[in-house]
């Protein structure tokens, strides 16, 4: 399998993960219109996903391409995981501040 292909597979996964979460406006960003900086998945608000469905991932290079397509009012985060293991959601550490802070007004 190609790894656009993988992709697209692991953002329709995650897309179907988050609905059963409750966020059922979720699905894949690319998929109607494919430009860059548009985020893999959609109907979160106020995140910009960038999803990874890999076994070697540098995070550090993930959370930086999110970071440079967050608008500014988005969170940046990367949502990744491995064959077998769970998903695991990335942001900087301010950004965690900031989710933190707000959860527990």
């Amino acid at each position: 399998m190609n790894s656009r292909q993988k992709g697209a597979r692991g953002e329709r996964e995650l897309s179907n993960v988050l609905k059963q979460y409750g966020f059922k406006e979720c699905r894949r960003g690319q998929q109607y219109c494919g430009s860059n900086g548009d985020a893999d998945v959609v109907g979160l608000p106020g995140v910009h996903i960038e999803c990874k469905r890999v076994e070697a991932l540098n995070i550090d290079k993930a959370l930086n391409q999110a970071e440079n397509d967050a608008s500014e009012t988005e969170i940046p985060a990367v949502f990744h995981r491995k064959n077998g293991k769970s998903w695991k959601v990335t942001v900087g550490l301010s950004d965690f501040i900031r989710l933190y802070k707000k959860a527990n007004k």
